[in-house]
């Protein structure tokens, strides 16, 4: 299979940015990944890949992509005439982007291709809009069919299923998965509260990160509850943000500079699956795309050195550690607790944060997971960076089908020797 390569990669802070659109992201995502990349221009660029899932409640649909890229197009920092994809996939978008940029390349039909994923979150003026958008996750049409699935659910796992007007339902369907560990396998509040203080300290070192200050189990638990047996620190909040990534073919590569050829890092693997109703023994849609990405990169769990994970609230942390293979089912609690997942641990998770405490603007997020990644193979973390990291995992879920996702993503980077 033909190698394919990024070169350039970028995140915004994230935070909520009121003043700034869209565009304004688009604009500072996309000409920083072409600054990292060392290209003066994106004359080359043949694909772009256009992630958002929300601009629809500000009344833009359809042409997303275009209409943000127009201002770069008309100032000569975006070539003319290049199809741009729209592309959304719930909280998996951006890793759908980059899917699409490196098919691009592994086709044989594009040497250079663009994948970008932004979104806003935040609207203090009007919070019907932030509902709005993040209903869009979750099946419409057929709402009843969840809602008994749900409260089946919770019966299982002794916590009703009780959405509330301060949450996304989503924090109560994480619970309730949550609640079913714990009774399962005797996972405790206190280690899932390891896990997200964990992330917060790493963000803590991350300029990119919104939330960023350490802290404490314990003060992790005394945080404002959410849903049992969730607090606040342990749910990622709503923000704003874009990042980018720039893919090239091996043939490109080697055209370009050393130092731009060193800082290289290849996709060894890239693989998606999709979500279904699934009983609460049956493993998740994620352990199926691990190990399709496992099986492309000819390696297993054992080899990646440094992962970033879809910790939309800190329970995944502990769950998707066991589906990716990285502890034994039933595991996750102890694992995460005992620091395996931390700085000199078996294999340190969200370096970045996570999505507790670096943020989550939807679409943006399988990208600037891609970042971190890059930034870790590369040596360029600072203080959080992993010891010789050689080989990253993504491990990115958007939308929901029950306790699945609706999609998944599994990215495994390499180092360019």
């Amino acid at each position: 299979m033909t190698h394919v390569y990024i070169i350039g990669s970028y995140s915004t802070v994230f935070k909520r940015w009121p003043e700034r659109s869209h565009k304004d992201l688009t604009r500072e995502a996309y000409l920083g990944a072409l600054e990292d990349a060392g290209l003066e221009d994106g004359k080359a660029i043949e694909m772009a890949w256009f992630g958002n899932c929300g601009m629809w409640v500000d009344g833009q649909g359809s042409i997303r992509g275009q209409v943000c890229m127009t201002p770069l197009v008309r100032e000569g920092l975006f070539p003319e005439r290049v199809p741009i994809i729209n592309v959304e996939g719930g909280c998996a978008t951006a890793s759908m982007a980059l899917h699409g940029a490196w098919k691009d390349i592994v086709s044989g039909q594009s040497e250079l291709s663009l994948a970008i994923g932004v979104e806003k979150t935040y609207y203090p003026e009007d919070p019907d809009k932030i509902q709005a958008l993040y209903c869009g996750g979750i099946d419409q049409y057929d709402p009843q069919q969840w809602e008994d699935y749900y409260k089946a659910a919770g019966k299982a796992a002794g916590k009703a299923f009780e959405p509330g007007p301060d949450r996304t339902i989503f924090m109560d369907t994480y619970a309730i998965q949550a609640c079913y560990h714990m009774k399962k396998y005797g996972t405790t509040q206190r280690q899932i509260a390891a896990g997200a203080a964990k992330n917060h300290s790493y963000a803590a070192d991350n300029p990119k990160a919104q939330y960023q200050f350490a802290m404490t189990v314990d003060d992790v638990l005394a945080d404002r509850p959410v849903t049992y047996p969730l607090t606040r620190s342990m749910c990622a909040p709503i923000g704003d943000g874009a990042a980018a990534a720039i893919l090239c073919s091996e043939r490109f590569l080697k055209k370009l500079p050393s130092p731009i050829r060193k800082r290289a890092v290849r996709i060894a693997a890239t693989a998606l699956s999709g979500g279904k109703y699934r009983s609460l023994d049956e493993p998740g849609l994620s352990r199926v795309a691990a190990q399709k990405a496992y099986n492309q990169a000819g390696i297993g769990p054992e080899d990646i050195d440094v992962a970033e994970v879809h910790d939309a609230t800190s329970f995944c942390e502990i769950y998707q550690a066991e589906m990716l293979g990285f502890c034994g089912e039933g595991e996750g609690g102890p694992f995460v607790e005992a620091g395996e997942t931390g700085p000199g641990g078996t294999i340190p998770i969200n370096t970045s944060g996570g999505l507790v405490s670096k943020g989550h603007p939807v679409g943006a997020t399988g990208l600037s997971m891609i970042y971190e990644l890059a930034t870790q193979l590369r040596g360029e973390a600072g203080p959080r960076q992993v010891e010789n990291a050689r080989r990253a995992l993504a491990e990115n879920g958007g939308g929901v089908i029950g306790f699945d996702e609706a999609a998944c993503s599994v990215i495994i980077l390499e180092a360019v020797d």
